[in-house]
């Protein structure tokens, strides 16, 4: 069996180096750069991240950041690393959601962009921002907070014919029914089906025809944020609350959808580095295994799927071994066990397409874990290149 040569190898900084100066010889270098991990929960791949677009900001002229956490919390990190005065561990709490403020690897990152900023002028500054919807897959907050603020944005601007913020604030009501646990298992508990929501999303979009018409583009600031997070809850909701066959799947393309008009936005600020699941960043159907007694398989179109063009090049990782996350030495079968045994300790970037040859006649590697989504035929042809990272200690 030929191995495939690797475009490049070596440890954490070398690999981050040598990879943005090949980015930056691109004839056309992505607008927006996706760098998947096949889990979540592992600060390595967090780490290679940092060092990858640290390289990425001084060789190939990246100036923004979008991790899989919530866009609407994101705010408090990119004002933080902006220079605004903050506590750190507050930011990580409340920049962050999904968990990923307990990250040291994230932890990391927002230090080193603030510092690098302090040296940077405010039109040239780094920026950060989540490209997540502010949902769990099974939990959607109230829209209040973004509503509002687009309602304040249009008031402020002295748009004419709004609608009395009193009224909208008596549509949404309190905010429990809005949150209510028992929703992503009961249809019925959803808030989604009743007509105030529906009442909502029409003033909603009303809003945000208001915004696009009558305030000039470079003063809208984060008014269209407000107004895509708001919507795309509002459409949640009510997903949520339809009792069919395809609801999760639904539900799954729903926050997808969001994650990429969120990256189209955000891509308007400059080269953007993308961190989320390999799941998210591939440009074509998505599959997952769900359910906890009787299982199915979910298909749905992700984000990459939506962003897929010549300003987007996207990158999955593959990992040989990391025992303390109960992923054990690949079986020999396999591509991630071929190249375990071949390469030594490290990062080596390949060609999808060499490994896609690779991998006929080869087995897919079992799942070690709930979390770790491996190497088959169907993501390599989806990606452009894949970085495996031989042992994680």
């Amino acid at each position: 069996m030929t191995i495939p040569t690797p475009l490049l190898s070596g440890d954490r900084e070398a690999f981050a180096d040598a990879f943005a100066a090949r980015i930056a010889a691109l004839p056309h270098p992505p607008r927006l750069l996706g760098f998947g991990e096949p889990t979540h929960g592992e600060d390595e791949f967090g780490r290679l991240r940092n060092a990858v677009f640290a390289a990425l900001v001084d060789r190939a002229g990246f100036t923004s950041i979008a991790l899989e956490s919530s866009v609407w919390h994101g705010r408090v990190v990119d004002a933080y690393v902006g220079g605004a005065d903050g506590d750190e561990d507050e930011v990580m709490a409340t920049g962050f959601t999904h968990d990923f403020g307990a990250s040291a690897a994230n932890r990391e990152l927002v230090r080193w962009m603030r510092e690098r900023n302090r040296h940077r002028a405010p039109a040239d500054r780094l920026r950060f921002a989540g490209f997540d919807a502010p949902t769990e897959m099974a939990a959607a907050p109230s829209p209040r907070e973004a509503l509002r603020a687009l309602h304040d944005f249009l008031r402020e601007h002295e748009v004419g014919d709004l609608p009395k913020w009193d009224d909208i604030d008596r549509l949404l009501g309190p905010d429990d029914p809005w949150v209510e646990p028992a929703a992503a298992r009961e249809p019925a508990r959803s808030i989604g089906s009743q007509p105030r929501v529906h009442e909502l999303r029409a003033i909603t979009d009303d809003l945000r025809r208001i915004l696009a018409c009558e305030v000039p583009r470079d003063d809208l600031g984060e008014a269209p944020l407000a107004g895509r997070t708001a919507a795309g809850l509002l459409a949640y909701h009510s997903a949520m609350a339809k009792d069919t066959e395809h609801r999760w799947q639904r539900l799954s393309a729903l926050r997808d959808e969001m994650m990429a008009e969120n990256l189209r936005a955000i891509a308007e600020r400059g080269r953007t580095l993308v961190f989320g699941h390999n799941l998210h960043l591939r440009t074509g159907v998505a599959e997952m295994p769900f359910g906890e007694t009787v299982r199915t398989t979910l298909h749905w179109n992700p984000a990459g799927a939506h962003v897929a063009g010549p300003d987007y090049r996207v990158v999955a990782t593959a990992l040989g071994e990391a025992v303390h996350l109960d992923v054990p030495a690949p079986p020999a079968d396999t591509v991630e066990g071929v190249l375990h045994d071949a390469l030594p300790p490290g990062n080596h970037l390949f060609e999808a397409s060499a490994l896609r040859t690779l991998q006929e006649g080869l087995a897919v590697r079992k799942a070690p874990t709930y979390r770790y989504f491996p190497i088959d035929d169907t993501l390599l042809g989806q990606v452009d290149e894949v970085v495996f990272l031989h042992t994680i200690t």
